[in-house]
């Protein structure tokens, strides 16, 4: 099966000079994926990541001429993960991406999708939260199909907050777990893993040295690194980086090439 001209279950590697290159091309990569999910499903059900990599993409896809390619009334956004801080907490993922983004575009407030941070527990702001979730189109297993999850790479190997080592990488029940991050604050919801890879893009945004050799590991699969273990089971993973998070040296089976072009990547790295 093919979906905009890739195959699915293919992974790509997309590399750019730098930080502001990759945030322009990478909000033009959404706002083609959201107009495509509403052409041909009449609905985009869109996941943001949190952090500060995905701010440059936010506020790019914000601008005039983006967010114009963008069918906003038909678009319903959820976090992949969030910190259990109130909305107005500098380390809330949702502020971040309300200041950078949905504050500036116009998406009707009743589909933005909140985690409910105010919830009286971590487990119950979880179930809560995967409520929510249950009005997704169901992939297969019965798992709720995003049309396209954005992710950050943390030098640790964590995504959205699935941390090393955690017991709930293993989870295959749940949609939605409360953590306990290793860095602060603590409390976190997240997605698990099934629903990542139930997605039908995922698309992870690399920046900066620090992350090169956690990007290695992960282009290496290696098991150990919770964002190794986003493989969508039938959709398309892509990674865009810049050059200082490239691997060096890069993938063979990886090889840059001209900005704005993708490579099929069996990410092995040598």
């Amino acid at each position: 099966m093919r979906r905009g001209g890739k195959l699915a279950g293919s992974r790509s590697t997309q590399v750019f000079d730098d930080a502001r290159a990759l945030a322009e091309a990478a909000a033009g990569q959404v706002a083609e994926a959201i107009a495509s999910a509403v052409e041909e499903r009449g609905a985009c059900y869109l996941a943001l990541a949190g952090g500060e990599t995905p701010r440059g993409c936010y506020e790019s896809l914000a601008r005039p001429a983006p967010s114009r390619a963008v069918p906003w009334a038909r678009t319903f956004v959820f976090w992949s993960d969030e910190r259990l801080v109130p909305p107005e907490d500098p380390a809330s993922n949702y502020r971040m991406a309300r200041e950078a983004l949905l504050d500036r575009v116009p998406i009707p407030a009743g589909q933005v999708f909140r985690p409910p941070v105010s919830a009286p527990d971590p487990a119950t702001a979880a179930e809560r939260y995967a409520g929510d979730l249950e009005r997704l189109p169901k992939g297969r297993g019965g798992w709720p199909r995003f049309d396209l999850v954005l992710l950050g790479l943390g030098e640790d190997g964590h995504t959205a907050s699935l941390f090393p080592g955690d017991p709930v990488l293993k989870e295959r029940a749940a949609t939605v777990r409360a953590v306990r991050g290793n860095k602060p604050p603590p409390d976190r919801l997240t997605f698990t893993l099934p629903v990542l890879n139930a997605a039908r893009l995922v698309v992870f945004l690399v920046q900066g040295a620090g992350k090169r050799e956690a990007l290695a590991r992960v282009l290496r699969r290696d098991p150990e690194l919770p964002a190794a273990l986003v493989e969508p089971v039938d959709g398309e993973l892509r990674f865009l980086v810049d050059q200082a998070a490239l691997p060096a040296p890069p993938p063979r089976t990886c090889p840059v090439q001209g900005e704005g072009e993708f490579q099929e990547d069996t990410s092995t790295l040598t």
